[in-house]
């Protein structure tokens, strides 16, 4: 049983069974003979993610990170240079979100913090009350946040000013992992604990539709867990995403009405290129699915528990994904066969890689972020 931060309704649950769970050994890092090089090309520190999820953003020219400690920094993509760093003189909880010409992060008090990409000056402080576990979402003039007791903001990017919320009814359980949010011109999609995938509607915050991506079962309220969490995937015509103890499931993205789904816990959420979407299931096993008719292309089972990230497609080639000891793993989209592979400081990447057209940037535990090229795609002079 994977032992995750449960919540009741804010109130931690600390369940005996869960702390007597045995110890699983993770799977030795495999051999295999490298089609592909990760090479280091820079690397910077943000401070530690002390206990939350951070994770690496771009404008398409930068790069930025945050840490717990309240430091956010801005880096060229090519070098790695520092182009700014401010402190905020908060704990942050979630970051960096970044769009509409803003850098946004969240703390644990349940504020949402703007500041201007330029120069790092800051544009607004919106408090909303509730920690906030996820990086806001910045497009079409708006930034979308979450809180963990269940409820959806939408701001106005240039003010801050709320513009709606939308509360969610959540389980007794939930996992504290919780699915990003998108925000399109149809909506905000939004995954929630109990296994629901909603489309909000972008004028009033109300139910365009409701999908499940999974129903709970079992006799305990444990064992009925089924979270959307981690990334959502969407291309033109569907939205997919994956829930802890239930499915990986697909959907049309105007109507909600489900095109398919396959039996796959996952904390980690899916991801999506032109043919596949990726997931890696709370074992570290990675599967690729057809998009269309969620076939199973292929499995990679050889990094079992080895606490494994979202899955990041680049460049339409490879699927780079992160784990515990740190460890950048590089496989093929397809066959999964593993094509290279390269070390950072040896703590857990837990959030999401940043991909670049011929490289990923990553950010660890313990506060570094890396980025990589890939040998034979894209630009040979810089990680963009």
């Amino acid at each position: 049983m994977t032992v995750r931060l449960l919540l009741a309704l804010g109130l931690v649950s600390v369940l005996s069974a869960c702390s007597t769970a045995p110890v699983v050994k993770p799977a030795e890092l495999p051999g295999f003979k490298p089609v592909a090089q990760l090479t280091h090309v820079w690397d910077a520190n943000i401070g530690k993610a002390g206990g939350y999820i951070f994770s690496p953003a771009s404008d398409g020219e930068s790069a930025y990170a945050a840490g717990s400690d309240g430091q956010i920094v801005k880096l060229d993509l090519a070098s790695g240079r520092e182009l700014w760093r401010i402190d905020t003189g908060k704990p942050l909880s979630a970051g960096v979100g970044v769009g509409e010409g803003l850098v946004l992060v969240g703390t644990p008090k349940g504020e949402v913090l703007a500041f201007k990409a330029a120069d790092g000056a800051p544009v607004w402080n919106a408090r909303l009350g509730g920690e906030i576990l996820v990086a806001p979402y910045a497009a079409d003039k708006v930034v979308a946040a979450r809180t963990l007791e269940g409820k959806v903001w939408l701001l106005e990017a240039d003010t801050g000013k709320v513009r709606w919320s939308n509360s969610h009814t959540l389980p007794a359980l939930i996992d504290r992992e919780q699915s990003d949010l998108l925000v399109r011109q149809s909506g905000v999609f939004v995954g929630y604990p109990g296994g629901r995938l909603v489309l909000l509607a972008l004028n009033n915050g109300a139910p365009v539709w409701e999908s499940a991506v999974s129903l709970p079962k079992g006799a305990t309220e444990l064992e009925r867990m089924s979270d959307v969490t981690g990334l959502l995937a969407l291309d033109e015509h569907q939205v997919c995403a994956a829930a802890f103890q239930g499915r990986v499931a697909c959907f049309d993205r105007d109507t909600g009405n489900l095109n398919w789904a396959r039996e796959v816990s996952s904390t980690k959420g899916v991801s999506m290129d032109e043919k596949q979407a990726y997931v890696a299931d709370e074992h570290g096993r990675l599967f690729a699915y057809d998009t269309i008719r969620g076939v199973n292309s292929w499995k990679q089972d050889k990094l079992l528990d080895r606490k494994l990230s979202s899955p990041t497609g680049i460049a339409g080639r490879f699927i780079a994904v992160g784990d515990f000891e740190g460890q950048v793993h590089l496989l093929s989209v397809e066959d999964g066969s593993f094509a290279a592979r390269a070390a950072t400081d040896g703590s857990e990447i837990r959030g999401e890689s940043l991909p670049l057209r011929s490289g990923v940037v990553v950010q660890t535990a313990n506060g570094a972020v890396v980025a990589f090229r890939v040998s034979g795609i894209g630009d040979q002079g810089s990680a963009k």
